[in-house]
């Protein structure tokens, strides 16, 4: 890999073309990469779709050939895009008064024409290199600000739908009460229970985690209460469990609804009791836990479908807060979406501005079957495909399952095929997922793994 510094971007900006290639060719003698554009219209389109370091512009177009204004008006424009970006102005019509206009507007430099080639070099390293310096330093801001929030909830939520969650967020979170979070797969519900850790007593705790649809029920007791040395065969030491390390705190139980009858049958006697013992142990040991649960299972069908204890729902769900699927809250797709932008630019060090009207439109117009997993999953997409510093309706790969369908099914790889199959029976079922599994012919759990696999 060649580990070369990247070339500084200079856009050359003049209505004359022998002055455009005069300045081109030596910019790039001296390794500069350029790009030329010849009337205003030209360089808002270049400044706001393309990255530069630089622009070294002329100050006289089209109105007239001697005042500099219509150079001046563009300079603020170009100071509205991108108030970072260096502007080195000139112009064959030097004066004092047009040099100190185009200064106050926001131009790092002025240059008249015809140029003195070692001062106008100086002037754009100089400019290029600082400006380099000033992005290096906000990329290293932003990145310490992600790093110091990583564990910090972040729950976006300006729809009047999700009024009610953050109105019981408010009102539970500081409470001990153990709390249910109930919605589609995908919805967000382990932000709610981070955001409800945050305005709790136990804050100063880290929130413990558990995915409790992924265990099998060898590793139940393991994850949850630990074991002693010699327990099973690769028992090889001691291991504190969930309960343990969460003692003081706060346990999050999510997808709940798929852990055993024998597994619920554990769980609720330390629930009730706050007393366990390690696997291999006899030792009872205690612990003062608060506990938040998570499933999109409805679970009173699974009460009466004998495969989940109403006991133990009454211990979990004090005070039970439901999620709206993303497609119930659409006032929140943009702001969400503009929040993952965010995120993937900086994971992936790209620089975007925004969606494009037409990705806008799509976003709005998705289903969202998959809800903010599926929306978060497509903007990452749209970070990676995406170049020009907008991200567009092709590159955020929304076809899913309306256009796939339409397509001949000989025509689409297995993997598509199943994605359309899962999307439309998620669909069908209003998100629940295990009525979407049962229409598939697939467990639960093996329909998770697939909606992990396609990013849904």
């Amino acid at each position: 890999m060649n580990g070369a510094l990247p070339r500084p971007r200079v856009l050359i900006a003049d209505d004359l073309r022998e002055v455009r290639e005069a300045l081109r060719l030596l910019l790039k003698a001296e390794g500069f990469e350029t790009e030329t554009a010849g009337s205003p219209a030209e360089i808002l389109t270049a400044a706001t779709t393309r990255e530069f370091d630089a622009v070294l512009m002329d100050l006289n177009y089209t109105r007239d050939t001697t005042s500099g204004r219509e150079g001046l008006d563009l300079l603020a424009r170009l100071r509205a895009i991108d108030e970072s970006l260096p502007v080195v102005v000139m112009t064959a019509w030097a004066s004092v008064d047009v040099a100190v206009e185009a200064m106050r507007r926001g131009a790092r430099d002025f240059i008249e024409k015809p140029w003195d080639n070692a001062r106008l070099l100086a002037i754009l390293r100089n400019q290029t290199e600082l400006h380099k310096a000033l992005r290096r330093g906000q990329r290293l801001a932003a990145e310490n600000e992600l790093l110091r929030s990583a564990s910090e909830p972040i729950l976006i939520a300006e729809s009047l739908e999700m009024k009610p969650v953050i109105e019981l967020i408010e009102r539970v979170g500081p409470s001990a009460a153990n709390v249910l979070v109930t919605g589609e797969n995908g919805t967000g519900k382990g932000v709610v229970a981070r955001a409800l850790h945050a305005v709790s007593a136990r804050a100063c705790v880290p929130l413990l985690t558990v995915n409790t649809g992924g265990l099998s029920e060898a590793l139940f007791e393991s994850e949850l209460f630990g074991h002693v040395r010699g327990a099973f065969t690769d028992a090889k030491s001691d291991r504190v469990g969930r309960f343990e390390l969460a003692d003081g705190g706060t346990l999050f139980l999510d997808e709940i609804a798929n852990i055993s009858l024998g597994q619920q049958a554990k769980l609720l006697r330390v629930l009730e009791t706050g007393e366990f013992e390690r696997l291999g142990s006899s030792k009872t040991r205690t612990a003062d836990v608060r506990i938040f649960s998570a499933t999109n299972a409805d679970l009173g069908e699974e009460i009466t479908a004998g495969r989940f204890r109403r006991d133990l729902l009454f211990r979990l769900n004090t005070v039970e807060i439901r999620v709206p699927a993303l497609r119930e809250r659409r006032d929140d797709i943009l702001p969400l979406a503009h929040h993952f932008l965010r995120q993937h630019a900086l994971r992936y060090r790209k620089s975007f501005r925004g969606f494009e009207e037409a990705a806008r439109t799509a976003l709005l117009a998705h289903p969202w079957p998959g809800n903010v997993r599926e929306l978060d999953h497509a903007v990452e997409r749209g970070v990676l495909m995406g170049r020009g510093g907008w991200v567009r309706a092709q590159d955020l790969g929304l076809q899913g399952a309306p256009p796939a369908a339409a397509q001949r099914l000989e025509d689409l790889t297995l993997e598509d095929v199943e994605k359309v199959l899962i999307q439309k029976a998620l669909a069908r079922h209003g998100g629940n997922v295990s009525q979407a599994a049962q229409a598939l012919g697939l467990s639960r759990s093996a329909l998770y793994r697939r909606l992990e696999k396609h990013g849904l």
